[in-house]
Order: structure tokens, then sequence, then C-alpha cells
């Protein structure tokens, strides 16, 4: 196939797989426990991982290990702790205006802690997606017929909590796989989540629920394992591979578009004006920050 179809074809797939995440995590945490759920979700992920791994044969890799972890720690078990913790009090199109608009900038300024220097495009970059991530949240209290929501609050601020997580993830993972293939440090990572995760689940219902879940919540839950985490990531790791890594930060721009889109078609949510100019100012704080001289 043409590059030229295949490049936009694998992006606007990642970013429609990335978009659903979340609509079908609304969905889902009004039926299940979230931290149940994501428990099980990277458990089965870990598993299907790992066994892609064993079949390739791909080395798992023992050189900066302790990144590994933290890319662990942050990027599955906080944001994902974040993120679906804060579905259950926020709509789905909050998230998907603040969490992948902000994590590209907060990447670039994230960058330091391993050596790369704080420019000025950088802090303007993060100024502008911080006023952004404020309008955002602060439409979205506008948007409440009933006053100013606590709950929506926190559930904002907690999508916010996530971008930072995943900022931290991409910065650690950059060092951790100088020495492993993108698919061994996935699998690890989603297992280190998994594990983390699986206490939190006995502040719920202690997994005791779970066979009595519906058959559509672990349709659900199944899409966010095999589409959103599985296929999605080796889209994403291949066209990087294959086309480049400045090609990567289209998907910055498409998830929230196909997000906040999803959640309008199906959930039928609608952001307020004042979000939408919210998310295009933190586009330009991205912007800013990852332009290269």
């Amino acid at each position: 196939m043409d590059r030229s179809l295949v490049i936009p074809l694998v992006y606007v797939t990642i970013a429609l797989a990335w978009g659903g995440t979340w609509v079908a995590g609304k969905v889902v945490v009004a039926q299940v426990p979230p931290l149940e759920m994501s428990t099980l979700r990277f458990t089965i992920a870990a598993a299907v991982l790992f066994a892609i791994v064993l079949i390739t044969r791909t080395p798992l890799g023992r050189a900066n290990f302790r990144y590994v972890v933290l890319a662990g720690i942050f990027g599955v078990f906080g944001y994902n702790a974040m993120v679906f913790v804060g579905l259950t009090m926020a709509p789905a199109s909050d998230g998907a205006l603040i969490t992948p608009t902000a994590i590209p900038v907060l990447t670039a300024v994230a960058a330091t802690l391993i050596g790369e220097p704080l420019t000025s495009r950088k802090v303007l970059g993060l100024v502008l997606a911080t006023a952004g991530s404020a309008l955002v949240i602060a439409g979205g209290q506008v948007g409440m017929s009933t006053g100013i929501s606590v709950q929506r609050l926190v559930g904002d601020v907690l999508f916010l909590g996530g971008a930072v997580c995943w900022a931290a993830y991409s910065v650690f993972g950059s060092v951790a796989m100088r020495d492993r293939s993108p698919i061994a440090f996935t699998a690890i990572t989603v297992a280190i989540g998994a594990a983390l995760l699986f206490p939190l689940g006995f502040l719920e219902h202690g997994f005791a629920d779970v066979p009595t879940w519906a058959p559509g919540s672990w349709a659900l839950v199944i899409f966010l394992t095999l589409v959103a985490t599985v296929l999605a990531f080796a889209l994403y790791s291949w066209g990087v591979r294959r086309f480049g890594a400045g090609l990567s930060s289209l998907v910055g721009y498409l998830v929230p578009i196909a997000g906040v889109g999803l959640s309008f078609l199906i959930l039928g949510e609608r952001p307020h004006p004042i979000q939408l100019v919210g998310a295009g100012v933190i586009l330009a704080g991205v912007r800013v920050a990852t332009l290269r001289r």
C-alpha cells in the first residue's frame, strides 16, 4: 500500500482506539469498580504481551531496569488509577480534552529529568498548556446547571494528574527502551502496573463481584485490553519505527478529536465552547514546546 495512505490509516486507527478508551472507560466504570477493572485489564494484557514476547523470543533486557519499574509505576499504575477513577466523577469529554492534549508539553518539560535542557519554548508551552487546562476545567463548571460541581472538579484534576503520570512514563520509557524492545518494555511495565493495582481492588469489592459482571462489561474490558492496549501500542510502535518518531505527534492532535467526537456520538456529551477554546490553547502550548528551531 502507498505510504501516503498507510500513514493516516495507522494513526487514525490509533486515535480511534485511544479516543474510544474514554467512551468505553466511562461506560464500564458505571457498571464495575474502576480499580478492579483496571487490574483485570492489565493482567490480561500482560499475559498477551508476554505470550508475544515468548513466541517472538524477544529478550526482556536487564539494563536500566529501574527506569522500567518507574515507568510501570507512573504510566500504568498511576495513570490508570487516576484516569479511571476520574471517569466516575467527570465526563469522558473532559478527559479527552485535558489528558491527551497536555501530555506532549508535559513530556517535553519532564525530559529535563534525563538531561534535556529546559528551554524558554518549553516553559512558554507549559504556561499555555496550564492556562488551557484551567479553561477546560472552568468551562466544565460553567456548563453545570446546578452550579459548581466539586466532584467534576476533582475528576478533572485527576485527568490532569494522569497526564503528568504519562509524561513521566514517556521520559522513563525513552531511557528504558535504549536497551530493550518496545514490546518487552510494555510487557514488563503492564505486569508491574497490574501488580500494583491489585491491592487497590480490595478497597472496592475485593474482586468478589467479578463473576457477576455482565457480558457487556466484559466486552468493554476486552476492548480496553486488546484494542486500546495491545493493538494500538503495536501499531504505534510499528509506525514510529517505519515512518519516524516525528509522525507520532499526529496522535496527540487526533486523540482529543476522536475522544470528543465519540463522546458526543455515543454518550451525548457536549463540551462547553470554553472547553474547546481551552483545548486549542493546550495544543498551541504543545506546538510551542515541541517546535524545533
